[in-house]
């Protein structure tokens, strides 16, 4: 439970800031998930939508964009238009799992 409450704690610090503006939100929020429907961190992003969905008044829609180690997820976000209303989820081991499988960072390491 207490992941949980991190995270929303942390999604709500996203939007606090914008959240005192009158006209945020004035449209749904989507809330893009790096793993597909059904995954652990999507269930989280669930209940976290639901909960931001009941605070801000204004429906959150989870976007679930798996593949590529989160990168699509990335990809999406990075290139959405940055006006507060497309917010990511994702795994810290998705995040730092890429550049620890590389052969680059294997050789960089003294063993």
């Amino acid at each position: 439970m207490r992941p949980i409450l991190a995270l929303f704690a942390f999604a709500f610090a996203l939007v606090a800031p914008i959240a005192n503006a009158q006209t945020y939100p004035s449209r749904p929020i989507t809330l893009v998930v790096s793993f597909a429907a059904g995954s652990g961190t999507d269930s989280v992003a669930r209940i976290v939508a639901q909960k931001l969905s009941e605070r801000l008044k204004q429906p959150v829609v989870v976007e679930n964009k798996a593949g590529a180690n989160g990168q699509i997820a990335a990809e999406y976000v990075k290139n959405a238009k940055p006006d507060g209303y497309t917010l990511w989820m994702t795994t810290i081991r998705s995040r730092t799992s890429r550049r620890s499988s590389s052969r680059e960072s294997c050789r960089s390491r003294s063993w």
